[in-house]
């Protein structure tokens, strides 16, 4: 009985050692392949950084005359998003974070652009404003994403 129970406590030994052995040359096969492929990445459809020539007598700013510290608040919280002068964190040239910042850039413009904010009606300015007061208080902008990193 005895013999019986060692037989099987080291065939169990052998087969949990057998696993963990084959577990960790998966784990590792598996960070290798991970890290080749973000090293590839790298190379492939890298966004371009544009920063767009402004207008400055267009720029939010400067038509609504914001100055002090609301003009640091927009520049700082607002504009690498919603302007054609983007400051690029460090982080915007590794690859899959440069896509989503591409993205998240791109769609904010599309959005709301303050650099082209002499080009908007009264009526599309006015509404915007409302939309800011609102996303802003609401907690919807800054983005959360954006401002966990800033």
């Amino acid at each position: 009985m005895k013999k019986a129970r060692l037989v099987t406590e080291l065939f169990l030994y052998i087969s949990f050692f057998k696993i963990e052995t084959m577990f960790k040359k998966v784990l590792k096969y598996a960070i290798s392949s991970l890290f080749a492929v973000m090293v590839i990445i790298q190379f492939i459809a890298r966004p371009e950084k544009v920063a767009e020539p402004i207008d400055p007598s267009k720029d939010m700013l400067a038509v609504l005359s914001v100055t002090g510290e609301m003009n640091t608040l927009f520049q700082t919280a607002c504009y690498d998003c919603h302007s054609n002068q983007p400051e690029y964190p460090w982080y915007s040239n590794i690859a899959p974070l440069s896509w989503w910042i591409d993205d998240h850039m791109e769609h904010g413009k599309e959005e709301l652009n303050f650099s082209e904010w002499g080009s908007y009606s009264k009526k599309r300015r006015d509404h915007k404003l409302e939309e800011i007061v609102e996303e802003t208080e609401a907690g919807k902008m800054p983005l959360p994403s954006y401002r966990r990193v800033h």
